[in-house]
Order: structure tokens, then C-alpha cells, then sequence
């Protein structure tokens, strides 16, 4: 049995946030699975079947609602899931929560996910220090693994990356993105849009807080992804009120 872990981002796993709970349910109800093993009760959109949302959601279900901060990877010899998850903890107990500002729907090539509707640097921070602080867990890609990647189709920046970190999207490629759907034909996309706009009117514009890191495992090639454990991260600073261009010039 080959296992593969993965450290994601997981707004409303093991959180009190109103807003990442809401986010969650209406998440899962939508792909009809959580990760966690707790039933869902599967969402049908008005005009839908749950056969139609099944048939767009197949990886996107498996993989379950996430962002990826590091991506699924085999463990290097002598390093044990015990012991990545006290690396991570120990990280996220050091580490300050980041916000998900402005949570938009949009379409990425054919697939459709949430992201960020303005720029994070501590986002991105947080990204960037998981994605190289976890490396020495990952054993190294196989020949197999790198074409699954279609390291061809790919630039010549996210092939170094696929090479240095074994994930071709992250560093200054990496984008953070909650994935709803699998590739879409172009004639449905419209459809698709406008469904889940309505499925996520009430959290669209809002401040999602990624505030904790989750393990995922994958028992096995093709079984569905579950949840292993969630560390919280330490609360985020407050927001300093911004000073208005009167105030910080002050009396001249």
C-alpha cells in the first residue's frame, strides 16, 4: 500500500469561525462528502440532479473541499506520519492565522473554485514556508509521478518547480484556490457559474480565515482523501486601522 499525505488549507475544520463553518457546510453539501467521515446531507441546486453535480465533481469529491499548501506526497524513507504530524503542529502552534480576503468565485481554465479576491502577503507567507518547511517529509518523485504532471504542457518555471518541490504551482506560481468542480465543457460554464454563485452568494465577498493547517492522507492510489488531524494556527494579529492621508502628515 503506497499512502500519501498532504498539508492543506481547511476553512471550518476544527474552528469556532461562523464564516469558515458556513463555508464548509455549504462546501460539502455541494461536492456530498466531507472529510472528515460525518454524513452530509448532498445539495441539490434548483435545475440540478445530484447524478449531474456527481459527474462534475469526480476528482473534486475525492480530494475534498481544501487549498493546497503542500501537495500530496509519498513519505521519505524513515519518516513516519507521527512524525509529520508533530512537525506540524509544532509549526502551526508557532505560526499566526492569515485571512482569505474578499472570497470570489471564478473559473481556472475549465474548473471552477474560490479563491481570494485581493492580494495576502501573509498568505502567501504561510504558503511558501509550508511548501519548503515540509520538503524534508517528501521522498523524491518517481519517473512515473513527474509525467503524470505533463511536465511538456508546463513552462519552463513550473517544470523547475515540479523538479524542486514536487509541485509545479507553488512559490511565485501559487495561487490559493478551493476547488468546487473538475474540468467543465466550455458549453456548460455559464450554467455552472450561475449555479454556484447562488450556492455561495452569502460567503462571496466575505473574510475567510485559514486558521489551522490540515493533514490529509490518501490510503491508497485512488481512494478518497480524509482528514488525519488539524492543528490550529495562533490567532492573527489585529488589524491596525488605516491612517488617512491628513493624519500621518501631520501639522508641517
Amino acid at each position: 500500500m503506497i499512502r500519501r499525505f498532504a498539508i492543506y488549507a481547511a476553512p471550518g475544520s476544527g474552528s469556532a469561525d461562523g464564516t469558515g463553518a458556513l463555508l464548509r457546510e455549504r462546501a460539502e453539501q455541494w461536492l456530498g462528502r466531507a472529510v472528515s467521515g460525518h454524513p452530509v446531507a448532498p445539495g441539490i441546486p434548483a435545475g440540478w440532479t445530484r447524478a449531474a453535480i456527481d459527474a462534475i465533481t469526480v476528482d473534486a469529491r475525492r480530494y475534498g473541499f481544501h487549498a493546497t499548501l503542500k501537495a500530496p506526497f509519498r513519505l521519505a524513507e524513515g519518516r513516519t506520519a507521527e512524525e509529520l504530524d508533530a512537525a506540524v503542529a509544532r509549526f502551526a502552534a508557532a505560526r499566526a492565522a492569515a485571512l482569505i480576503p474578499r472570497l470570489s468565485l471564478t473559473r481556472l481554465g475549465a474548473f471552477f473554485a474560490l479563491v481570494p479576491g485581493a492580494e495576502s502577503a501573509q498568505l502567501r507567507a504561510l504558503a511558501d514556508d509550508v511548501v519548503t518547511g515540509f520538503d524534508g517529509f517528501r521522498a523524491p518523485l518517481t519517473d512515473a509521478e513527474v509525467a503524470r504532471r505533463r511536465p511538456a504542457s508546463l513552462t519552463p518555471r513550473r517544470r523547475e518547480l515540479l523538479h524542486a518541490w514536487g509541485y509545479p504551482y507553488v512559490l511565485d506560481q501559487f495561487q490559493l484556490h478551493l476547488t468546487l468542480t473538475d474540468q467543465v465543457p466550455r458549453e456548460r460554464w455559464p450554467q455552472v457559474e450561475s449555479t454556484l454563485r447562488d450556492w455561495f452568494a452569502p460567503l462571496l465577498g466575505a473574510a475567510v480565515p485559514v486558521d489551522a493547517l490540515a493533514v490529509f492522507t490518501e490510503a491508497e492510489p485512488g481512494a478518497p482523501f480524509t482528514l488525519y488531524a488539524v492543528h490550529p494556527l495562533r490567532p492573527a494579529p489585529p488589524v491596525q486601522p488605516a491612517v488617512s492621508a491628513t493624519e500621518s502628515e501631520g501639522a508641517r
